[in-house]
């Protein structure tokens, strides 16, 4: 049991889940935690453990909400950014194709990225749109016999640097409609350039893409993508994941700041003795408990068919506000040693920045859920 989980959440997992969580807590302890400070330091990305993902034989598979929410939290509490690759590839790409791609494309694409025999990237936010994207999008498709011609720009698109098969959205010139393709890393006229000088999630491979007359057939579009109301499906489902990543990085500055407290020594008496430091370990473990059960409850409205977008938007935006206070938290606790990477809280205090902000910031996922509440529309 983790030491953040006072109220014992994982217990509503089955035997089953249970010991899937367990192996992969297991697998990420062994592989993941050991390398995860050089990996970010260097900004490097490490590649030999994509096979090793595979092995888990978690990408892909069907479970309930419960059980890939909590996968998404223990692979955040390792390393977020090995959580946002797996969250890109398996939540975001695959989850295009799931949810928008025929039969036939699910077919096709889907079992060699579950296993990780091809790599998957998500191509949305663009160098001039972030939030705006739902009516900003200047990515455009021709469409030309059989193919589709694809001209513009992309920005902060994770794992594509070496991704294989890139789900990318495009507004279609001729009815100004968002649509999905499948674009392969290797398409003539398809560039990605790694955005260097990251201050979080050094380990991800964000890159800047370039598209110049790309050709796609049309069996690679999307065959259910069709308006940008299809894309926002998938990120309401993928939304959901980052408030269940928030809680692992909570989870892991806790842990820190716990166990460094039990150690360090002050005035001849370890610093958990300290009133003040209890004060702060327990406003830490509230904002966990409390973002835990949030996430909780909304993989139970998942499986229940009753999930909405409010309930994805407040999440994220609570969980990930929440997650900035108990990283901050815990690099006080630590004082100066809460800078060194030696330490690990640097890293998830860095990282901490780069969930707040991605899969919507805390502003727009407040104006989703105020338009739900009020029933009138803020956005501009």
């Amino acid at each position: 049991m983790l030491a953040g989980d006072l109220y014992a959440f994982q217990d509503l997992l089955s035997a089953d889940e249970a010991a899937v969580v367990e192996r992969v807590r297991a697998f990420l302890d062994d592989e993941v935690v050991p390398i995860a400070n050089d990996q970010w330091q260097r900004a490097e990305f490490p590649h030999h453990l994509i096979k090793r993902y595979a092995g888990l034989g978690i990408a892909g598979r069907e479970g309930s909400s419960l059980l890939n929410g909590w996968l998404a939290l223990e692979m955040a509490r390792a390393d977020a950014s090995m959580a946002t690759f797996y969250g890109v590839h398996a939540g975001l790409a695959m989850g295009s194709i799931t949810m928008c791609g025929s039969p036939a494309q699910r077919e096709r694409w889907l079992p060699s990225m579950a296993a990780f025999e091809q790599v998957g990237a998500f191509a949305l936010t663009e160098p001039t749109g972030g939030s705006d994207v739902a009516a900003g999008l200047r990515t455009t498709a021709r469409r030309e016999g059989d193919e589709w011609v694809l001209d513009g720009a992309k920005r902060w698109i994770g794992n594509a640097t070496f991704a294989d098969l890139i789900v990318l959205w495009a507004r279609d010139v001729e009815d100004n409609q968002v649509k999905g393709f499948v674009v392969r890393g290797d398409a003539p006229g398809f560039e990605a350039t790694k955005i260097d000088n990251k201050i979080a999630l050094r380990t991800v491979q964000n890159a800047d893409i370039t598209l110049t007359g790309v050709r796609v057939p049309e069996a690679d579009r999307l065959q259910n993508a069709n308006s940008f109301k299809d894309t926002a499906k998938v990120l309401r489902q993928t939304r959901s994941g980052v408030a269940w990543e928030a809680v692992g990085v909570m989870l892991a500055s806790y842990e820190i700041a716990l166990n460094y407290a039990k150690e360090r020594q002050q005035f001849g008496r370890p610093i958990a003795k300290f009133q003040l430091v209890q004060d702060l370990l327990v406003r830490m473990l509230g904002n966990v408990t409390g973002s835990l059960g949030m996430c909780v409850r909304l993989a139970q409205l998942q499986d229940e068919g009753k999930y909405r977008d409010e309930h994805s938007a407040l999440a994220k935006a609570y969980c990930t506000t929440r997650m900035r206070e108990v990283a901050g938290w815990a690099r006080e606790l630590l004082a100066g040693n809460g800078i060194v990477l030696d330490y690990d809280i640097g890293r998830f205090v860095a990282d901490a920045e780069a969930l707040y902000s991605y899969e919507g910031t805390r502003e727009i996922n407040t104006l989703i859920v105020g338009r739900a509440v009020t029933g009138e529309s803020a956005f501009v």
